[in-house]
């Protein structure tokens, strides 16, 4: 599969998960998926791995503070 693909996001914000990516995280009949705003965009990861995966890349604090210096985008400011 390949690492990066482009998805459409509906108006109304939903986005569909690829068919490989459900089978693989056995959601074929659907299910939570932790999803982290990174700021800069958000990373979809299997339910209950985003506290782990985002803690080991950034503390709470950085993270926190970087979303704060988003002042431009308030949706992202207050995120």
């Amino acid at each position: 599969m390949e690492a990066i693909k482009q998805y459409l996001v509906s108006a109304s914000g939903q986005m569909s998960v690829p068919a490989a990516v459900r089978h693989r995280w056995h959601l074929d009949n659907g299910g939570p998926v932790d999803v982290i705003d990174l700021g800069f965009g958000v990373l979809t990861v299997p339910a209950g791995e985003a506290r782990g995966l985002l803690g080991d890349l950034l503390s709470r604090e950085d993270h926190a503070a970087f979303v704060d210096s988003l002042t431009d985008d308030p949706d992202l400011a207050t995120t």
